[in-house]
């Protein structure tokens, strides 16, 4: 039976983001989002059960079934007749994206046209501005395709972004399964665009955002004027340009929809935004289609072992070596609950080394006896693992004086009849002076001082053992 496994990617880039090389040196990519979802949303004049009911001025609207709401209705309107005409006029002459409903640019010919004309980027963000959480596979792979179809059919080619929003949990493999796509960008897990594997192929991940978004002026606990929508937006300009400035450059996403920061009582908030952001000479605006295509250029998808998608022989043939001669260890970590937080080197050492601390004294002392003495008769012999063959080699164990050999053979042979097992020292961590002023030291210490630390050892060469063969 199939251990379990953790499909979420609880580590992402860790403590070291890649350098995104954003193009002149830039210090922070800004990426403006416009929604276009009036005339996409739900309606029974589209052929939907019920009336909108999210992201409008209507505090806790609900969904009317099998009615026009007519207050709903004429706020979405308002987006389309008004808001986007203000916020084109405010950025036509910036580099943006649109997601665009695919049935909503089809009834907005003039507004697809705008769009163009400007040069924004025009993504799609599906066929209809719906829920999708309880949409059968089948059925949401069909939309789809037909709002690839229509999308093309109104703007004039097919798009290479795609956002869903209101999504399922089959969403993203089947757009990447659909093939055609720069980038999905229906995750909020990141300041940095990522590779997943999905669908069948390598597909790049463009996080979007929901805290620098305007739809918090239309929920709980949100923007309650555009004073907090700047100021949040500035600090969030302010602290990722701040890690930009200190080598770390990562991405802003704003999120904007025409019904909501296109009221007047909002719109100049982002604008005194805008205003400030376009102050900085180092901070590149540019569409997530420029982003996306920069990224792959720069930071191509690498492809590494996944021990967490590996099978039981496979996975024991690569890591049974780690810990000395001590296969059982990783046949145990196989059937926990491995991850894609578990196909780094700190995350795998992570589970082998749990196995290695939950078993029995004996146990552990059995991989104790496993590991060779330092430049003993083994090594002079040529019969240690490869592992431990360059580890030696690494502290210039294989080419001692024969003074030293003496001190170490000496020392070898009272630790082992002190202790009952081999000295053992992460000599990576070491040259050859101070392996033997470790020596010395601890085989003065009482045993279970002793085993403690020559387990403390023993999880310290795997771990760099791990960090040969997998990302650290």
């Amino acid at each position: 039976m199939q251990p379990p496994r953790y499909p979420r990617n609880m580590i992402g880039y860790g403590a070291n983001p890649p350098d995104a090389k954003w193009p002149g040196g830039a210090k922070l990519a800004v990426q403006i989002v416009l929604n276009y979802e009036e005339g996409g949303e739900n309606n029974i004049l589209h052929g939907d059960a019920a009336s909108e009911a999210f992201l409008s001025e209507i505090v806790g609207a609900a969904a009317w079934p099998g009615q026009r709401h007519w207050n709903m209705e004429t706020i979405y309107e308002y987006g389309s007749r008004a808001g986007f005409w203000r916020l084109h006029r405010l950025m036509q002459d910036v580099r943006i994206t649109v997601y665009g409903v695919a049935t909503a640019l089809a009834r907005s010919p003039d507004q697809v046209a705008a769009m163009k004309s400007a040069g924004w980027e025009i993504a799609s963000h599906g066929l209809k501005w719906i829920e999708h959480k309880d949409m059968a596979e089948e059925e949401e792979r069909a939309q789809i395709a037909e709002a690839i179809r229509l999308h093309t059919e109104v703007v004039g080619e097919r798009p290479r972004g795609w956002y869903t929003g209101r999504c399922s949990e089959n969403t993203v493999r089947l757009v990447a399964e659909e093939g055609g796509f720069a980038y999905v960008a229906d995750t909020y897990a990141d300041d940095l665009p990522y590779w997943m594997q999905t669908g069948g192929r390598d597909q790049l991940i463009m996080p979007y955002t929901l805290d620098c978004n305007d739809m918090r002026f239309a929920t709980p606990q949100g923007f309650n004027s555009g004073d907090q929508f700047y100021t949040y937006l500035k600090d969030s300009f302010d602290a990722l340009y701040a890690e930009g400035v200190a080598g770390s450059p990562k991405m802003l996403s704003i999120g904007l929809h025409c019904r909501l920061i296109g009221r007047p009582g909002r719109v100049l908030a982002f604008k005194r935004f805008l205003d400030y952001a376009r102050g900085f000479s180092d901070v590149w605006f540019a569409t997530r289609l420029q982003i996306a295509e920069h990224w792959a250029a720069q930071h191509p998808a690498v492809q590494h072992p996944k021990p967490s998608l590996m099978q039981r022989d496979e996975f024991v043939a690569a890591y049974g070596g780690i810990f000395e001669h001590s296969a059982w260890i990783a046949e145990r970590a196989f059937d926990l609950e491995l991850g894609p937080a578990h196909d780094t080197a700190g995350g795998l050492h992570n589970a082998l080394a749990r196995m290695f601390r939950s078993a029995s004294d004996e146990e552990r002392l059995g991989v104790l006896t496993a590991h060779p003495d330092l430049a003993g008769k083994l090594a002079q012999a040529k019969r240690l693992t490869q592992e431990s063959t360059s580890e030696q080699a690494s502290a210039g164990l294989d080419a001692l004086t024969d003074e030293e050999r003496v001190a170490f053979t000496d020392l070898n042979q009272r630790y082992t009849e002190t202790f009952g097992f081999p000295f053992i020292i992460a000599v990576r961590d070491h040259d050859k002076a101070s392996i033997l002023q470790a020596f010395q030291r601890r085989i003065g210490q009482d045993r279970d001082t002793e085993f403690a630390e020559a387990c403390r050892q023993v999880e310290r060469i795997a771990e760099f053992r791990l960090r040969d063969v997998l990302p650290s």
